[in-house]
């Protein structure tokens, strides 16, 4: 038995369980997993049992329960100063709160039109102007996160680190939903999806027996 458990969502939908999982396994973080589907009707009560919060994904270290995702990231990050979970540089490190923090809370357009779906081709689905506006404003991002910081490698500030992420789940999101990408959008996007361990969460995603249907025009 691990030292932390990870509780999360489906993998084939849950960004927010994403980004902790995928910050854990690229850190090398041991951690038993417990997965409670969404819209099931004990879904509800089987989260209430983690945290009074009632959503995922839930932390628990030992007498210590963390329920957000950025919270988690945090605490990971302190927890395991070696692992280098954020840049070394101050500068850096600030900005790539920042960014994180922006992806966090932002986007909101993006996040209601084109929800989590990591095994499915919907191109052109969930298109609004709202909806290419985020679009817009994750690629600058990007593009501005690798020109300024990204020289010693193919993520946002070189080596992966906490906001790579952050933004896992949205580069998910533009494969499925066919978005047109810039060379900076495509190749950072090719690094993320090339993770071992996005495969292993696609791959196990897969073979889940659980589906949720979007209403998404």
């Amino acid at each position: 038995m691990s030292d932390f458990t990870l509780v999360i969502a489906n993998k084939a939908y849950s960004s927010w369980s994403l980004r902790p999982w995928l910050a854990m396994r690229m850190a090398g973080i041991n951690f038993d997993e417990v997965v409670i589907p969404l819209r099931q009707p004990d879904t509800a009560e089987r989260i209430a049992r983690h945290s009074p919060a009632g959503k995922v994904p839930i932390l628990h270290a030992g007498s210590t329960t963390i329920w957000d995702s950025m919270a988690i990231l945090e605490y990971l990050a302190e927890r395991f100063p070696d692992r280098r979970l954020w840049p070394t540089d101050p500068g850096a490190r600030a900005h790539a709160r920042c960014v994180s923090a922006e992806m966090h809370a932002g986007f909101a357009a993006l996040r209601s039109n084109m929800p989590m779906q990591v095994l499915k081709s919907l191109p052109g689905r969930g298109r609004t102007p709202d909806v290419d506006q985020d679009i817009s404003r994750i690629l600058a991002l990007w593009a501005d996160c690798r020109a300024r910081f990204g020289a010693d490698g193919p993520f946002l500030f070189g080596a992966f680190c906490n906001a790579d992420a952050m933004f896992a789940p949205v580069v998910t999101r533009f494969r499925t939903y066919g978005v047109t990408l810039d060379a900076v959008g495509n190749a950072y996007s090719a690094a993320v999806l090339a993770l071992p361990a996005m495969a292993a969460w696609c791959a196990e995603a897969a073979v889940e027996p659980w589906t949720i249907t979007y209403d998404i025009v």
